[in-house]
């Protein structure tokens, strides 16, 4: 967490949480994935937690009528006594009428680890998500890839890229990513604590610094593209989002945004534009295009350093499960 957390400070500058920021009634458009199924602190939480939490976040966006991907690591489904259970919260995605996508068996970097165990990852997560897929004559489609990590040099991303085509993937990008995991880790902590107090405030400068992000990535992404395109939101499954993710939705309607399917977000022509980012830290794909066309990305609002010192207290990871079951 640390390293990444440090990543995005350095391309930041400072943001004021206080108050949303107005913007130009615009028929923007955005497709909501969300990370980490069935939940990303899955290895905290009791099975009867993580259905609760997908019964509320699942019912809101259904309520809403939002088109959502949501990608699996199947590692999470493997704690003893619980499988079933776990797995039944994948169903509800299911059920509820949304789509699952691969996010690797065990969240592993492509950056951090050689490429055959990456690829051996890849198909281990697979197993009970194509088979829920099956039983309901879907497809398994999409794939993100774990901490955004595309490869620490050019030719392990492109026989990753080909691997994962050959293997029926689409990648997933994002261009709108606000960190809500690092908010998300602190929000349990104080909910079972009973810490109301904090819960609002981490609440507040989620949305605010969410918002914030979103101007930036607007007037980032039209001055790289040309326009502004359509945009992939990048949340995780959290008992952060089961009970807010409907104010932020409510941000990006003032922002002007309708829901649409990742689906038709990817028929943007800006993901089929040039782009050879490597390196070892992963990042959205406007700093992939910006570092592509030679440019420095700046000006991103800072991330709140209160959260950062608060999760470092609570010694909390990114996501990074280990590579064995916990039978």
């Amino acid at each position: 967490m640390t390293r990444r957390l440090l990543f995005v400070i350095a391309l930041s500058v400072l943001f004021s949480p206080c108050t949303f920021s107005q913007a130009p009634k615009l028929d923007r458009q955005v497709a909501v994935t969300i990370d980490d199924l069935p939940a990303g602190m899955a290895d905290r939480l009791p099975a009867s937690d993580i259905t609760a939490m997908t019964t509320k976040l699942l019912g809101t966006l259904r309520d809403q009528k939002i088109p959502v991907v949501g990608f699996v690591n199947e590692k999470k489904l493997y704690k003893l006594g619980e499988v079933d259970e776990r797995i039944k919260a994948l169903q509800m995605w299911l059920d509820y009428g949304f789509e699952l996508g691969n996010h690797t068996f065990s969240h592993m970097s492509l950056n951090q680890r050689e490429l055959k165990d990456w690829e051996d990852d890849v198909v281990q997560g697979e197993s009970v998500t194509r088979m829920l897929l099956t039983q309901r004559k879907m497809k398994l489609r999409y794939f993100r890839h774990p901490y955004l990590d595309t490869g620490r040099d050019l030719e392990t991303r492109r026989k990753a890229e080909e691997f994962l085509m050959q293997r029926g993937y689409r990648i997933a990008p994002i261009t709108l990513d606000g960190w809500d995991w690092a908010f998300a880790g602190i929000y349990e902590d104080a909910k079972k604590r009973n810490d109301t107090a904090l819960q609002q405030q981490i609440v507040k400068d989620y949305l605010a610094y969410h918002d914030a992000v979103f101007a930036y990535s607007e007037q980032q992404s039209a001055k790289l593209v040309g326009y502004e395109p359509k945009q992939i939101l990048l949340l995780h499954a959290s008992n952060l989002e089961a009970d807010h993710i409907g104010e932020l939705l409510d941000v990006l309607r003032k922002r002007g945004y309708r829901f649409i399917p990742l689906q038709d977000a990817l028929s943007d022509s800006a993901y089929s534009l040039p782009d050879t980012y490597v390196g070892e830290e992963g990042t959205g794909w406007i700093d992939h295009w910006a570092i592509t066309q030679g440019k420095i990305p700046q000006g991103a609002p800072v991330f709140p350093q209160w959260v950062i010192e608060r999760s470092k207290e609570l010694r909390l990871s990114t996501g990074q499960v280990s590579a064995e079951p916990q039978y």
